[in-house]
């Protein structure tokens, strides 16, 4: 763990650990000959499943929010280059990805698949994203990590040791439904939810992807990617700040990402890029 050392923090520890919370997401759902899955049009998730499924061949199929743009941008291209077939749904048809009529037209088009949602977060998801308390090295009482879908923090909280807890920081506007998504997945995975964990709405900068002077300034000091994990430490920094966490806390900031294509290179975010929450039965 490599720690954050700035002096705003007082007698609160930060420690930053880098996690690819897409790999972990896979990991319990790779199996299927064919999988189709969600994201936008620099979706990381996207380029996840692209590149799993050319290292253990089997078939991949993305679903992309929006129309057609060719070139390719850099994010699907790579995609493409992994063998990824590529199919695109209008926003209005992509607000209703989750439906059973949808998921029927696109079995039909595409024949015997095994569908995962947008960034991945299922049930499957959570039991990999469990594991990463586990193999922290270090005391912490509390795991901070950014929340797009809730797969990751239902997860981190369905493993953490008893007294531990895990706050998410939502980067998307209006996401007070992931309270209820997260503790669902947890559910479907496990058959009960946790009460060792919470979800602070407070720090979106506006919604998915959107940014203010106060955070670019931020992202430039601590040179962090901005869609997800600036806004996590920013909250905490500032939540510190507040007198939120008592002197002598040690956190753990899970710095989520996937390299396969970096930001700079793709010029744009990358991740869950709807920014609409899926649809909930």
């Amino acid at each position: 763990m490599e720690e954050l050392l700035d002096p705003a923090l007082g007698a609160v520890r930060v420690f930053l650990v880098h996690d690819d919370n897409k790999a972990r997401k896979l990991r319990y759902n790779l199996g299927p000959a064919r999988i189709l899955t969600f994201g936008g049009a620099y979706s990381g998730h996207i380029r996840a499943v692209a590149a799993a499924g050319l290292r253990h061949g089997f078939e991949t199929i993305g679903v992309i929010r929006g129309e057609e743009h060719l070139p390719l941008n850099p994010s699907l291209a790579y995609a493409v280059a992994c063998g990824m077939r590529l199919d695109y749904l209008d926003r209005a048809a992509y607000r209703l990805k989750q439906t059973p009529e949808t998921q029927a037209r696109l079995r039909e088009r595409w024949g015997d698949v095994a569908i995962l949602p947008e960034g991945g977060s299922n049930a499957a998801a959570v039991r990999g994203c469990a594991e990463l308390p586990g193999e922290l090295d270090g005391d912490y009482d509390v795991i901070c990590c950014p929340v797009g879908t809730g797969g990751t923090l239902a997860g981190i909280s369905a493993g953490l040791p008893e007294g531990r807890r895990a706050l998410g920081f939502a980067v998307l506007k209006g996401a007070g439904f992931l309270t209820g998504e997260v503790a669902r997945l947890q559910r479907e995975a496990y058959g009960r939810a946790w009460s060792n964990w919470s979800i602070n709405l407070d720090y979106h900068f506006g919604g998915y992807a959107r940014t203010t002077p106060a955070l670019d300034a931020f992202i430039a000091k601590y040179r962090v990617e901005g869609v997800y994990v600036a806004k996590m430490l920013y909250g905490i920094l500032d939540l510190v700040r507040q007198g939120a966490f008592p002197g002598g806390t040690r956190i753990v900031a899970v710095v989520t990402g996937q390299p396969l294509t970096s930001v700079a290179e793709c010029g744009a975010p990358t991740g869950l890029d709807s920014g609409e929450p899926r649809w909930r039965r």
